[in-house]
């Protein structure tokens, strides 16, 4: 599991993706959450502007990422 350090109290779903490497732009990001292959606590998430807390578990292509 990684763990993605956020100094803010939330961060949008598609913010994520960038910040953590993901995708590469907001476009890209907007692409893999509307395919439906990004997971956010076990669960497919298709909201691109989904807020994302400190506990949250981001999943993507078998990487588990956590937000602290």
């Amino acid at each position: 599991m990684i763990e993605i350090s956020i100094y803010t109290e939330f961060i949008k779903l598609d913010s994520f993706l960038k910040l953590a490497g993901i995708a590469g732009t907001g476009g890209h990001a907007k692409i893999l959450i509307k395919e439906g292959e990004v997971k956010v606590n076990g669960t497919v998430c298709t909201m691109r502007g989904k807020k994302l807390f400190r506990g949250d578990e981001i999943s993507f292509e078998g990487e588990t990422f956590k937000i602290i």
